[in-house]
This record gives C-alpha cells, structure tokens and sequence, in this order.
C-alpha cells in the first residue's frame, strides 16, 4: 500500500483518466441462493469464496456499500479503483475527494455515494422477502433500501428456472394470515405464496421496488440500481425445497423484536402490497432519452420513478451502432457497465468480456465523476459489427427530465428501432 495519501492517489487517477476511474469486478456471494452462472465468472470460480459462504451470484458496480453477509471479509460489497499504480475503494476515493467526485450537491447532503447497483443472477427463484424503510432500518442503526430491477437482454440468453417474481399481496390479505405463515416456519414450507401474485417477466423491461414491498424476484438475470444498503427480511420459510432461517427474516430487526410476530409484520407496507392495480404503478418499460437514430445512437430510461416524492436513483441504456460516436453528457456522476460490445469511453477502451477469473481486472466498469459527467464524455463504438451498450445508473436528484412509472405508456411506438442486434 502506498504511503501518499488517499487524496492525492485519487487526485491523480481522476487526472490521468480525465474525471474517470476503472473499477475491479466486485463480486458477492450469498448463502441461501444458487448461481444463475450468467455473470460471465468462469465455471469454476463460482464457489471461489468457500461453498460455506455460498455462491457468487452477485456483481456490484460502483459500490461503496458493504454487503451484509455473514461470515464476510471486512471489504465484501466495496469497489476498488484499480490503476497501474494503485489499488484503492471507490469509499475512500469519495471521503478523500467527495466534491469533485459526486458533486457539491450530492456531498453536502450525504457525504458519500449513496447509492449502488448490481447484477443478481440466480438459477431459481428468491425467498419472498422485503427491504426495511427507512425508520425501521434504522432501529438496527441501518438505512432503507428502495430498488428498482432491470432485465438486460445480453445477460439473460437463458430463463433458468422460474422467469416470474411474485410481488406483493393479494388485496384482502390480513396481518393474521401472515402471522400464521410466519408461526408455521419450521414445518416446511409456510404458505406465504399462497397470498401473492407471480409476474412473468421480460428481458428489455423492470420493476420499480419501493421499500416495504413483498418480491421474490424471478430467475432471470437482473441489473438492480437502489440505495446504498443492504438490509432486508426473508418472509418465505422454504423455496424451491431449500429451507430458511429464521435469522435471515429478523436479521435487521432488534434483537428484542425476533419473535415478535406483530413488529415482524409492521414491516410490511400494506396499502403498498394490497394494491389492486400494482403493475400499473410498478411495471417498467423503456422510454426514450434520445433518438439519434440518424447518428447512430439510442439512449433510454430502464429505471425511473421516484421513492416518496424523491428521486433516488435512476439508470439509463445507451446503444451505439458500430462506427458510430457520439458525447455524453449529464447532470450528475454515474456507475456505468459494458453489456455488449467494445469501443472507448472518454480515454478508456473498453468491451463487454465473455469469461472472467476470479479476481481478474475487465475492461467493462467505470466510475464517471461529476466533473467528467456534466463536461460530457467522448464515447465511440469501434466495433465493424456489434453494437456498442452501456448501462449507467445515477444518485439522487441528478436527472430533472427523468419520468414518472406510468409514462411509457405514452411513448410506445415513439421510438425507432435501431438495427443490427440491438435491445428490443
């Protein structure tokens, strides 16, 4: 480790890469899920960790949240900038240069990033379960997690298993009938589904998740932009014949509160879960940012909406036909990973790799700072054949233009469909 500080390592990527950091794959395991093996990892790292800590099915991008696992390393969950010099997170490259980095506004407010996002990818479904608001996270001295699913048509040349997520509740639904679910927990399978609906799911399309919401997202391998945390509740006992702990319903619950059945249950948004028009106020289609078709480009909004009147976070789709270059430009920094194709993005070359080893650098993920974002960024596809896509996914209060869940209802049609292989 050098000895310069953290400040001026920083101060000398962001210079060398002209606002810009390239960002190591972050992976992340988890105990109670089985691998969708749609990462691009290499076969036979997906237990690389230790079968004891589960398999990988989880990359995060530009993360500066740690992950919640039991068991972790102290750093599991963080991003680290990786230059030829220096290998550092993108935690402390905020703390040490927040302003320049995520912007004035962004920094007075949170002091951090506070934001990540990531691909999960499971070969089955997930245990239905929820994610704490932000009153109830913080009894456990925690924040919320809102979030919000996207469906990449790249990563997801296969289904697996089950291609539905079942949200919410069916309207009607008592708070005793979920407590006797949760009473039945170590008996097998406790019933929980019996009261939800399942949702076939889409590539090219998502859902918006606000917390408090009942899923158990679907197998299909999704990009999940949402707030920097990572605490949730397991609400269903067995899934797929694979049983539960009780630990990980209550596992950001206070400790007093483990067995009580009415708190448990309290965590719950129920006008949220009972709506009877819930895919008309979650369900997400792409709607268009810009249609430069003639240039050679699309751009799209795939997450959008905002989290108790407050925008949060969002993400966007850029497809750039090859040959073609175009500058892009924002309002604010922003993650931003390869999903197909190759070609450079400000000084950086980059391409989506086909197979990575664990602990191998790709040339797929950067961190775009605020400086760098509002100057606007040179990107170009150099491919003879491929189409060029970048997803990138933003922090609060960053896109004035982004749409409400809702709108794409009104742009459909409105968009004209680029050629040669790209997204639906």
């Amino acid at each position: 480790m050098s000895a310069m500080p953290i400040s001026q390592i920083t101060r000398t990527a962001l210079e060398a890469g002209e606002g810009i950091l390239p960002l190591a794959p972050n992976w992340v395991p988890r105990v109670f899920c089985k691998p969708g093996r749609r990462l691009r990892l290499a076969p036979p790292d997906y237990y690389a960790l230790g079968t004891n800590r589960g398999g990988i099915d989880e990359r995060w991008f530009a993360s500066t949240t740690e992950a919640m696992n039991q068991n972790r390393t102290p750093d599991e969950g963080l991003s680290y900038v990786v230059t030829a010099e220096h290998k550092f997170t993108l935690r402390d490259a905020v703390a040490a240069e927040g302003p320049r980095l995520v912007g004035q506004k962004m920094w007075n407010e949170y002091h951090r990033w506070p934001v990540h996002s990531k691909f999960f990818d499971n070969l089955e479904p997930l245990p239905l379960h929820l994610h704490p608001n932000d009153a109830q996270a913080a009894l456990v001295g925690q924040q919320g997690k809102p979030e919000a699913h996207y469906f990449p048509p790249q990563y997801n040349p296969v289904d697996n298993a089950f291609p539905h997520t079942y949200f919410g509740l069916e309207p009607g639904t008592t708070r005793e009938q979920i407590c006797r679910c949760l009473e039945r927990w170590d008996v097998g399978d406790n019933g929980i589904l019996n009261y939800s609906k399942a949702y076939r799911l889409q590539a090219g399309t998502g859902w918006h998740v606000p917390t408090g919401i009942l899923h158990a997202p679907g197998s299909l391998c999704t990009y999940e932009p949402q707030w920097g945390s990572d605490v949730s509740g397991l609400f269903q006992s067995l899934v797929y014949g694979h049983p539960i702990s009780w630990n990980l319903l209550v596992k950001n619950v206070p400790k007093e509160k483990h067995h009580d059945l009415d708190f448990i249950v309290d965590l719950i948004d129920w006008q949220g879960n009972t709506d009877p028009n819930f895919k008309a106020h979650h369900y997400l289609e792409p709607i268009p940012v810009a249609d430069c078709v003639s240039e050679g480009y699309q751009d799209r909004w795939v997450v959008y909406g905002k989290f108790n009147e407050r925008q949060l976070f969002s993400a966007k789709e850029l497809i750039i036909l090859p040959g073609a270059r175009m500058v892009m430009k924002e309002h604010g920094a922003f993650g931003l990973i390869v999903t197909q194709g190759e070609g450079r993005v400000g000084t950086f070359r980059v391409h989506c790799p086909s197979m990575i080893r664990f602990g191998e650098l790709t040339e797929d993920e950067l961190f775009v700072s605020y400086e760098a974002a509002v100057q606007g960024i040179a990107c170009e596809n150099t491919s003879k054949q491929e189409p060029l896509v970048l997803l990138r996914y933003f922090g609060p209060d960053t896109n004035p233009d982004m749409p409400e869940v809702g709108d794409s209802k009104s742009h459909r049609g409105a968009s004209a469909q680029l050629s040669r292989g790209s997204s639906p």
